[in-house]
């Protein structure tokens, strides 16, 4: 049985549907958008040998014809190198206005395709087919495109809404249990955010969502699709309560620039210690009770997550270095930080009044266990 969760965005509004089987049914779902039988997808080579198959026989049913272009996979891919191979592709296939591009994959895919459909011919619609339990939480849902650049994470970028979001849960179980682990830290963040009772859920259903159980990622992925459509309905370009949706990011962006977008450290493993962070300085400055920090990193760590600055291998840059890779964040503001800190699980808020030294204890503090761990006595 599918869900559908819709985003009420006036004349761009759009359905997001969640449920299993949906790749065969793609055609049928996707036709009543298209001017002309036709659409072009956008993926990476993992997810085309897995995926694209099966998108393809779906749209076949319904008499759509399709081209597909397989960038190579992995975060490196979200740069101006392989955005403009995907431009000039759509180009070469002679996308028009009125086209559809459907981007298949995770939120590397869905973050470039999205904003190679809103420059191109200066914006064509398209649809999102999320395939990892992150892009189906978080990136497919909102509107925000964008690549990377030498200088830092998604700097690059436009809101541009998909027409539709199909999120096929059954694409989960081809996921790697890193990948599925990973996805999960986005999920958690719903529920840290702005919902304590999904919190607990989620704490209560750790070992079916593991699992793949479908009913219980159906859920996980419903709620968090909802709480992130009522967000962006009531702040769509970011400007107050979307923010909301950076909770552990501005940790987690340094972290992956730190490690230099490699697969040191993933983007929603980047998540789940930002938030553990988060609340790790949340409790510091006395905003939140001392034990949600404990609670915080036990549920990640039950779920498998990588929760403190010791679970990235390699080596990682001093607390100072950190905080200039922090001050490339695109929610600098007049040089200040923004952080979304907590009052509580399920309470979190916006702020800029984090003083410099707070979050440099908080950044050694975190290295030097890290220290302790890697060199026990």
């Amino acid at each position: 049985m599918d869900t559908v969760v819709h985003v009420p965005l006036g004349d761009r509004a759009y359905d997001v549907i969640i449920g299993q089987g949906l790749l065969p049914r793609a055609g049928a779902l996707i036709a009543p958008l298209l001017a002309r039988p036709r659409v072009a997808i956008i993926t990476d080579e993992t997810v085309a040998a897995l995926h694209l198959p099966a998108l393809q026989a779906g749209l076949g049913a319904a008499g759509i014809a399709s081209s597909a272009l397989a960038l190579p996979a992995g975060e490196a891919t979200k740069g101006w190198p392989q955005f403009a191979r995907a431009v000039d592709w759509l180009l070469a296939e002679r996308i028009e206005r009125r086209d559809m591009v459907v981007a298949l994959g995770g939120g590397v895919i869905g973050d470039l395709a999205g904003f190679a459909a809103a420059v191109l011919r200066r914006g064509v619609r398209f649809v999102q087919v999320p395939t990892s339990l992150l892009a189906q939480v978080d990136s497919s849902v909102g509107g925000k495109t964008g690549i990377n650049s030498t200088h830092g994470k998604n700097l690059i970028g436009a809101f541009h809404q998909p027409s539709l979001v199909l999120a096929d849960i059954d694409t989960l179980t081809t996921l790697s249990e890193r990948d599925l682990i990973a996805g999960y830290g986005e999920v958690a963040k719903y529920g840290l955010l702005g919902d304590a009772d999904f919190f607990q859920w989620l704490e209560g259903n750790t070992a079916s969502i593991r699992a793949r159980d479908p009913a219980a990622l159906l859920q996980a992925v419903r709620r968090s699709v909802a709480m992130k459509a009522e967000i962006v309905v009531r702040d769509e370009t970011e400007q107050g309560d979307r923010m909301l949706l950076n909770l552990g990011h501005t940790f987690c962006h340094a972290l992956e620039s730190a490690t230099g977008y490699s697969d040191r450290l993933l983007h929603g493993e980047g998540v789940a210690i930002g938030c553990a962070l988060a609340f790790d300085l949340s409790a510091r400055l006395g905003l939140c009770p001392q034990e949600d920090p404990s609670r915080v990193a036990a549920h990640l760590a039950a779920m498998g997550a990588k929760v403190r600055l010791a679970d990235i291998a390699g080596d990682l840059p001093d607390a100072d270095a950190l905080l200039d890779l922090m001050a490339q964040d695109k929610k600098v503001q007049d040089g200040r930080l923004t952080f979304i800190l907590a009052r509580r699980i399920g309470q979190a808020f916006v702020t800029r009044d984090v003083p410099r030294d707070v979050v440099r204890a908080v950044l050694a503090e975190a290295l030097e266990a890290r220290q302790d761990r890697r060199n026990p006595v």
